[in-house]
């Protein structure tokens, strides 16, 4: 059983809603910073907005005031994969196989 006492944190990676634009509007005036084009994912701490990251330009606004490295890395990589072209999956070797040996059966 892991002990009790150890404090925790929950991190989350939402996509930002008309409802986040104040707290964006926070961040980027704690950063210095105009708010970023194009959708937005904001990173939250304890369900506290503390960064945010466009998936269309990848600029970031973080609050300064709190460490959000880490945070940010991720909303990046999240945001590079969702900028990512979609590969196009293929059935695999062995389905194709089945399809071909079966086609004719009906």
């Amino acid at each position: 059983m892991p002990p009790t006492d150890l404090p925790t944190t929950i991190l989350a990676i939402r996509p930002a809603t008309a409802d986040d634009d104040a707290a964006v509007a926070r961040l980027a005036a704690l950063d210095s910073a105009t708010v970023p084009a194009g959708a937005l994912l904001l990173g939250t701490v304890d369900g506290l907005p503390v960064a945010a990251v466009s998936v269309d330009t990848g600029a970031v606004v973080a609050d300064p005031f709190t460490p959000t490295a880490d945070l940010v890395a991720l909303l990046r990589q999240r945001a590079r994969r969702l900028r990512a072209p979609v590969a196009r999956r293929r059935a695999p070797r062995a389905l194709l196989a089945w399809r071909g040996r079966h086609a004719g059966a009906a």
